[in-house]
């Protein structure tokens, strides 16, 4: 059942019960779900394109080596030198996610000194995930058919195999690196021409609060802030109420975004347009002054979702 009190103590004073917290109010990491540095659903047609030119160029150069030895009279297996270059297009495939991290962060850092150590480290991440990788599945694939491999181990050996990666990387790299240069050419466009990127449907005027068979309707507007509880969560109105329902901060948090009620804290949500001032302390943390003379506080991890009311701070 849902729980309705009126506030008895003041603003900016956090309950006893938050400091419980639940890991299922955090929110979930961004990742490949397409955030700024996930993958989205439209790269996976670059890699699809990508892997259809990496296969057939492997398949022609095991079969252009094969014909080489044929005519020095070599002896060959056509089926092993095409396997050893699917395999090893096998784990490129696999390792370009890490290039595409690196790409889209080097695309976004303007000083040089961080991309070479961001450059550098991916390159070196690709290249050792590739041989280790590359020789685990030879060893295994041959151990299974009864057969054996191997690498020739050395200094030599690694070097030569790292230069390919680095070219490997560099042209992988490049071609991310224009497709998304294109892609934001293409938004750019868009947005001076007027036209939605995507249609965004109406807000709702009001919201329902649910527990059980009890339902709390709500204008998102009245809300000044919203805590984790524990199992529950309390939603703070500006008229002084509050709200303890059954649910968690992390789904609280996607249902309210589109209204500006962002997570300021990891226990709290807070409504921007209520906000009339911000004081931001020295270590980071800030304090939000909503307009009805409530006041909350906000952490410095979280400081970035309050940027835009930076305008408005008071002198610490």
């Amino acid at each position: 059942m849902a729980e309705t009190k009126h506030a008895s103590d003041a603003g900016g004073v956090e309950p006893v019960r938050d400091q419980h917290r639940s890991p299922w109010d955090e929110p979930p990491p961004a990742g490949t779900s397409g955030g700024r540095y996930g993958i989205s659903g439209s790269d996976w047609a670059v890699f699809g394109a990508i892997a259809g030119i990496a296969i057939a160029i492997g398949i022609v150069n095991a079969l252009s080596t094969a014909q080489e030895a044929a005519r020095r009279g070599n002896s060959y297996d056509p089926g092993r030198l095409v396997f050893w270059e699917l395999s090893s297009i096998a784990v490129i495939l696999l390792a370009m996610p890490i290039l595409v991290l690196a790409v889209r962060r080097l695309r976004r850092t303007s000083r040089w000194l961080p991309r070479v150590v961001i450059a550098a480290g991916a390159v070196i991440s690709f290249s050792t995930v590739h041989i280790a990788g590359m020789v685990g599945i030879r060893k295994l694939v041959l151990w299974a058919v009864g057969s054996s491999y191997d690498f020739n181990t050395s200094f030599a050996t690694l070097l030569y195999e790292f230069r390919k990666d680095v070219v490997t990387a560099m042209l992988i790299g490049s071609t991310i690196w224009l497709v998304d240069s294109r892609r934001d050419l293409m938004a750019e466009r868009r947005s001076e021409s007027g036209a939605p990127a995507t249609a965004k449907p109406e807000l709702p005027q009001s919201i329902w609060l649910r527990d059980g068979a009890s339902r709390i309707r709500i204008e998102p507007r009245q809300i000044l802030s919203v805590a984790s509880a524990g199992n529950y969560i309390e939603y703070r109105l500006a008229d002084g109420s509050e709200h303890l329902i059954r649910g968690t901060l992390a789904a609280a948090e996607a249902e309210l975004a589109p209204f500006r009620i962002v997570r300021v804290h990891r226990t709290k949500l807070a409504n921007l347009d209520r906000v009339r001032g911000v004081d931001f302390k020295p270590s980071g943390d800030f304090e939000l002054m909503f307009d009805n003379g409530q006041s909350l506080q906000g952490s410095r991890r979280y400081r970035a979702g309050v940027s835009a009311l930076e305008h408005r701070a008071a002198p610490s």
